[in-house]
């Protein structure tokens, strides 16, 4: 008999170019998300998404997963993050989902953890910070998802080859990092003791003053990594 527990990923990236990942993920799902009470995808699950009228045979196969885990009795929950911040309502439904805020305060058993993609919590990358309030505004969102499918691809494609973060040199590190002011402000906020995220891709648990922690996990790509709470508390795995 299985005990009560759920399980958390992020930063996958799937995407049809990287096929490795995507079966790896169906690993995951048949070995781990399959007995769990709840799956948590906290943003990042695509490389990009140009919109829920993109349903291409790949995604269907995605969808289609997710939509046969909801029915075996798992919960699904999905967060956006930057790669996927315009997955919608119908992606949701169809995949048997729900779509959590970011960030989002989870009840774990009794344990109030906080759950956020962590792009937010890179306070000292302005250039992206400021890019990221123009790309969350609803009124942006409906005018790129008026354009064609065609141009909405050529555009995502830009957007990501552009991004600095991908061109050694031009990007400090610990400019894509978290700062400790936004971390110590999501502590306070929220009443909490420990934060989840992703978006970093840099594996790790993170200790605070005040028995605070902060975990972090890693992106996908032969390998992958997640998260697992139960009653006795909150476990970071790499899988497989």
């Amino acid at each position: 008999m299985n005990h009560p527990h759920s399980v958390l990923i992020s930063d996958l990236h799937l995407s049809e170019g990287h096929p490795e990942t995507t079966t790896l993920f169906f690993k995951f799902l048949e070995e781990k998300a399959q007995t769990a009470d709840t799956l948590y995808i906290l943003g990042d699950f695509f490389e990009f998404w140009i919109g829920d009228d993109d349903l291409s045979d790949y995604h269907l196969s995605i969808i289609h997963a997710l939509a046969a885990l909801n029915r075996s009795g798992v919960k699904v929950f999905i967060m956006h993050g930057n790669r996927d911040f315009i997955l919608g309502k119908k992606f949701a439904a169809l995949a048997g989902a729900n779509l959590l805020k970011d960030p989002s305060v989870v009840d774990f058993y009794g344990h109030r953890v906080l759950l956020t993609h962590g792009d937010q919590l890179c306070t000292d990358d302005i250039r992206y910070q400021r890019y990221r309030r123009v790309a969350n505004l609803k009124w942006v969102q409906a005018l790129f998802l008026l354009l064609p499918l065609a141009k909405r691809r050529a555009l995502a494609k830009k957007i990501h080859d552009s991004n600095p973060h991908r061109k050694p040199g031009q990007y400090r590190a610990a400019i894509a990092d978290v700062t400790l002011p936004a971390v110590e402000k999501a502590f306070n906020t929220h009443g909490i003791k420990d934060i989840i995220h992703g978006h970093t891709h840099k594996m790790d648990i993170h200790h605070y003053p005040e028995n605070k922690r902060r975990f972090v996990m890693s992106d996908w790509h032969e390998t992958g990594s997640y998260i697992e709470i139960n009653e006795q508390g909150i476990m970071m795995h790499s899988f497989p």
